[in-house]
């Protein structure tokens, strides 16, 4: 299973790069101002920095709670864009 949303914002290469060093600390993150990967034990999220809106795929394991993991990733960015947030987040 695959989840996307396209979350619009003019700040998407700040916001992917303050979730993948904040969690650097914990995984094998690699990421660079325009896409990113964390190996996230629920699976790997995914993130690409487009001009308007941060693209934010994950990939659940077989036993992942999918809400609990949309929600873990949608709570830690919605600090990171405190200015902004709640942000919009249409899973697909």
């Amino acid at each position: 299973m695959t989840l996307t949303a396209k979350v619009p914002t003019p700040n998407a290469s700040r916001y992917l790069q303050q979730l993948c060093k904040h969690w650097s600390h914990k995984f094998d993150v690699t990421f660079d101002a325009e896409q990113g990967v964390i190996p996230f034990p629920m699976g790997p999220i995914r993130m690409q920095a487009e001009p308007e809106a941060l693209v934010v795929t994950i990939e659940p394991k077989a036993d992942a709670d999918v809400e609990k993991f949309k929600q873990v990733v949608a709570d830690h960015l919605d600090r990171f864009a405190f200015r902004e947030a709640p942000l919009t987040f249409d899973w697909q």
